[in-house]
């Protein structure tokens, strides 16, 4: 058997707001939709790139996702990280900065983080 990673799911509470951050941070966009009549599932992704990120929002949510101790991250390769470091303090979004190992951490509107990693 082969397996191949295919996306990671989130859930949003305000699923414009998160496709606008995708967008902006890392060029996302959205490739499909799937809408119910108290869900919505939009899978974002970049051309070329089999992998896609889950964004799920629930018609009654009302309050933020408890994350707990935010131990999980998803992680995003980048060809310019000078650039999208600098793009990303303009954002105001990079939440941490590991400078030991060459990485940061961007933090989207319901707080889940998303590491930036030079491609080497």
């Amino acid at each position: 058997m082969k397996f191949t990673m295919y996306h990671s799911c989130i859930t949003v509470l305000n699923l414009e707001k998160s496709i606008e951050f995708y967008e902006k941070a890392l060029g996302l966009s959205e490739i499909r939709r799937m809408e119910g009549d108290d869900y919505k599932i939009v899978f974002l992704g970049t051309e070329g790139n089999p992998c896609q990120l889950e964004l799920t929002w629930y018609a009654d949510r009302k309050e933020p996702y408890d994350l707990g101790d935010n131990e999980i991250h998803v992680g995003f390769r980048v060809d310019d990280f000078d650039a999208a470091k600098k793009h990303h303090e303009e954002m105001g979004c990079i939440c941490f900065d590991n400078s030991n190992l060459g990485v940061y951490f961007i933090e989207d509107p319901d707080g889940y983080w998303m590491e930036i990693i030079p491609t080497r």
